[in-house]
């Protein structure tokens, strides 16, 4: 680590005394920095691939400077902008990208070195009051793959994916990134496939390789990444149909009933819920959660499942 480290170390240098005076040359450089001329010279190239604005007068011994007007700010934060990055690291620590949680770490030990006590205090108050419901993960996130997906997608860059399916079947599929998002404790890339020719949501923990294709493509217009995500997840068949209807108002079902659980739809003075689910048991112990007057239409064996739930509630604080 020590030895990839030095020659960052300089490069950081470098762009301090070009800083620190108004011009240098390749000479006074290199002596000022411990280096030959030649690496001074590499050392521009990096700062210029940082994006670093450097002016370059040439000669046998050419000299440096900075843009006019350009200054790299230092790195300072307000008591309320730290406490605000505290929260953000530790709702990123809760979402399950597994490979990311180092860079939360250390991130957030270096906020906490240069914090002032009391700062400290407040934040360490804040975690003790502060809950998150965030959908815990399902699974191992296939977080390794991130950073790779969300450079495609931003490039509008097709990718290769090779990509298991919940039955264990893997296929390649050649797919334009729209975006990521996460929903109900597991992250999904949404795109194009061109293997099926439609657009579907994939996984990202049942990803196992992605590769950037030199291809390029067109996103469509106000594309909503988490609004297809619920409607597909709502649409999956399963194993049974369920129908409820709400004697309430659309806005009032609507605030408590997520577009993925199913179709609403007003009907004679009511809320018809039209949905699917493997689990009855869950479905019930959801609906029982409710502040809503309701009736379950069908299946049978939801009443009964909610019957059931409630004598367990009834049973256990009884």
């Amino acid at each position: 680590m020590g030895g990839m480290e030095k020659p960052l170390h300089r490069v950081l240098t470098a762009l301090e005394l070009l800083q620190a005076h108004a011009t240098l040359s390749g000479a006074e450089l290199a002596e000022l920095i411990g280096v030959e001329r030649r690496t001074v010279r590499r050392y521009i190239v990096e700062l210029e691939k940082l994006g670093v604005p450097i002016r370059t007068t040439r000669g046998r011994d050419g000299h440096y400077a900075l843009m006019p007007g350009y200054k790299l700010p230092p790195l300072m934060f307000t008591n309320d902008e730290t406490l605000a990055l505290s929260v953000g690291l530790r709702v990123a620590r809760e979402l399950g990208l597994s490979d990311m949680t180092p860079a939360v770490a250390s991130a957030q030990a270096k906020l906490d070195r240069v914090m002032p006590k009391s700062l400290t205090r407040k934040i360490g108050d804040l975690n003790a009051v502060v809950t998150l419901d965030l959908s815990r993960p399902q699974a191992i996130s296939g977080s390794e793959f991130f950073a790779e997906l969300t450079k495609c997608a931003s490039a509008a860059q097709r990718i290769l994916m090779t990509y298991c399916a919940a039955d264990g079947s893997t296929t390649d599929r050649e797919v334009d990134p729209y975006g990521i998002g996460y929903l109900y404790g597991a992250w999904y890339v949404v795109g194009y496939c061109h293997t099926r020719r439609d657009l579907r949501s994939f996984r990202l923990d049942r990803v196992r390789a992605i590769e950037a294709l030199p291809k390029t493509f067109a996103m469509p217009k106000s594309f909503d990444v988490l609004k297809y995500l619920r409607e597909s997840i709502a649409a999956v068949q399963r194993t049974h149909a369920i129908v409820v209807r709400f004697h309430a108002s659309m806005a009032a079902v609507w605030r408590v009933i997520p577009s993925s659980i199913g179709k609403l739809t007003e009907q004679s003075g009511s809320i018809r819920l039209d949905a699917q689910a493997d689990d009855l048991h869950w479905f019930a112990r959801e609906l029982s959660r409710l502040d809503l007057e309701f009736e379950i239409v069908k299946p049978k064996a939801l009443k009964t499942a909610l019957v059931l739930h409630l004598r367990e509630l009834l049973k256990s604080h009884g």
